[in-house]
């Protein structure tokens, strides 16, 4: 940027020479302060000093506008550069927070903050903010340039042009912080439409709501829009009148120095020096303005951005991963309670439970009794608000808290399958360089799938499509139970994961589940009570708590209701 504006100045201070030599070479030949230089290039008439005159004023130009160019690489380069560092810096947080501020949030606020505003910032924040320091430095230079021609008109120029644009900036000011709001808060709301009706589609395309889906994305984009073509045009607009009043007080220069005994011969180089400032200075003012403007239209959506990167890091995030947590008897679950917020009611309460290491625990329990609440605490996603969980008599707290869920492999209901091969998606956050294909066909022949797979033309790279869009349910839930033994974890956890499976295949999964060994501890919510056959456990949940426990085939067979014994309740039934 210095450099820059020194290439200004050696430009601007090039040109009075030049053009004097084209109207009064022997004004310059006499000069005393040029007679040095003359001598140097054994010059001897006026006549020769236009060659070298001229191929400095071209030198100075090109110089200039090399320096220029080289400047705006650099700037353009560090501010996206920077703009980068944000945006994996927000995602990286993100995926730290404890799934509890996941449940909390949209997921289109975080999307939009990792690339829709980190993105603004480097177009609205970043990269203005280094247009605006380039161009302070070059406005400070081009005026000291100015004032050494003629102080009283370069004081008078740059006074006037900066009074105009102090008018305009508080003119304009409210308008673009409500821009600034409108911009921040639509864009959110364009990415959570666009994920409602896309993730939706099935039922958009059934239901034939297209035309409402494109009204609600209409209602976002729409003001968004509008609001950045608002300080689009504040920030240009300045721009064509500053230029007009430039040329309108050359004019008038040029008037009252022609007025003056020989005018004409004086006029033109200092004419010609200050339209070549005034050339540069315009559009450096300008450049400076419009980067003010644009900071002030991206104030909102830096505030999102920074509130994300302020996102706490735990404290194992830089260190090496530590070494699971023992488990060799028992979790212990004492008096445990649960809300999601303050202001909702307690989803579990005083919950006692001991499940011993090598067990089968099944969950059961009506809607919204808290058992996949539970497991979340079990999988240390949740904290519990009072009581604690055991690990062999060792509390589970957030130091410790990776070191068990190194044993844990999950199987939620609704399987998640990224847009990638069936090896990839069984051998889940592995690097594809590091996974073990032997491993990936053992757990899929467990899982009751490989033989499905491997009639497949290109078996384990077979791409599955977004979300597995190109697999059945059944097919997707035994993907995601192949990867959580692809995992060889010692504690697996089935939420209704076999919920999509026929009778036959569900049996079949469970008996090579059950052939893995006794040190393997299961823990399973279930939506069909045959499922929980071969647990050593059968747990209900209700009212916050437990409302018993026995074999299966005690809650097959009976249910315990204020004292009094009556056939189990066919809700759990579902054959």
């Amino acid at each position: 940027m210095i450099a820059a504006s020194f290439a200004e100045i050696l430009s601007i201070g090039a040109v009075l020479p030049f053009l004097a030599v084209l109207t009064a070479p022997e004004r310059i030949f006499k000069l005393p302060a040029a007679q040095p230089l003359i001598q140097a290039a054994g010059i001897t008439s006026a006549s020769q000093l236009l060659l070298p005159l001229t191929i400095t004023f071209g030198i100075a130009a090109l110089m200039s506008g090399a320096i220029r160019l080289l400047l705006l690489w650099a700037s353009t380069r560090l501010s996206f550069a920077t703009g980068a560092d944000l945006s994996i810096s927000i995602y990286r947080r993100t995926l730290y927070q404890p799934y509890a501020v996941h449940v909390a949030r949209n997921s289109s606020e975080v999307i939009n903050g990792i690339s829709g505003k980190a993105n603004g910032v480097i177009s609205s924040i970043i990269v203005p903010t280094t247009n605006l320091i380039s161009s302070t430095i070059m406005l400070i230079a081009i005026l000291m340039a100015l004032l050494s021609l003629n102080p009283v008109i370069a004081l008078a120029a740059f006074g006037g042009f900066g009074l105009i644009y102090i008018f305009i900036i508080k003119l304009t000011r409210n308008q673009q912080l409500l821009n600034s709001k409108c911009i921040a808060r639509e864009s959110t709301q364009v990415i959570k439409s666009l994920q409602e009706g896309l993730g939706g589609i099935r039922d958009v395309l059934i239901d034939g709501c297209q035309a409402a889906y494109c009204q609600i994305y209409r209602n976002a984009d729409s003001p968004l829009r509008k609001a950045q073509g608002s300080n689009s045009f504040i920030g240009s607009s300045p721009r064509f009148g500053i230029e007009a009043l430039g040329m309108m007080l050359i004019a008038v220069l040029a008037y009252a120095l022609a007025r003056q005994p020989n005018g004409i011969e004086k006029a033109i180089p200092v004419l010609g020096a200050l339209a070549l400032g005034a050339q540069r200075l315009l559009p450096v003012l300008q450049q400076a303005y419009g980067s003010w403007s644009s900071i002030q239209g991206g104030r909102v959506s830096l505030r999102d951005t920074l509130e994300l990167l302020d996102q706490p890091l735990p404290d194992y995030v830089d260190q090496p991963p530590g070494q699971p947590l023992p488990f060799r008897h028992q979790i212990t679950l004492n008096n445990l309670s649960f809300r999601y917020t303050l202001q909702m009611p307690l989803v579990l309460r005083n919950l006692n439970l001991r499940i011993a290491k090598g067990s089968r625990i099944g969950f059961i329990g009506v809607t919204g009794s808290g058992k996949s609440t539970l497991l979340d605490i079990i999988m240390g996603l949740l904290q519990p608000t009072a009581g604690a969980i055991e690990i062999d008599a060792q509390s589970l707290t957030i130091t410790n808290n990776r070191g068990w869920q190194a044993h844990i492999a999950h199987v939620p209901q609704a399987i998640f399958l990224a847009d990638s091969s069936i090896e990839e998606n069984i051998a889940f956050g592995v690097p594809k360089g590091k996974i073990d294909p032997a491993r990936v066909k053992q757990a899929a022949r467990q899982a009751q799938i490989a033989d499905i797979i491997e009639s497949w033309p290109k078996k384990y790279q077979t791409y599955v499509g977004e979300r597995g869009i190109r697999l059945s349910g059944g097919q997707r839930q035994r993907i995601g139970i192949a990867r959580a033994l692809y995992k060889q974890a010692d504690v697996i956890i089935f939420d209704e994961a076999t919920s999509a499976l026929d009778n036959e295949t569900e049996q079949g999964i469970m008996q090579s589940i059950e052939s893995l060994g006794d040190d393997l501890t299961v823990l399973i919510i279930a939506h069909r009570l045959t499922t929980l056959r071969n647990c050593t456990l059968v747990v209900e949940l209700g009212d916050g708590g437990i409302k018993r426990i026995g074999s299966y085939e005690d809650v097959v067979s009976k249910e315990y209701t204020n004292g009094k014994e009556r056939p189990f309740s066919t809700q759990y039934l579902k054959l």
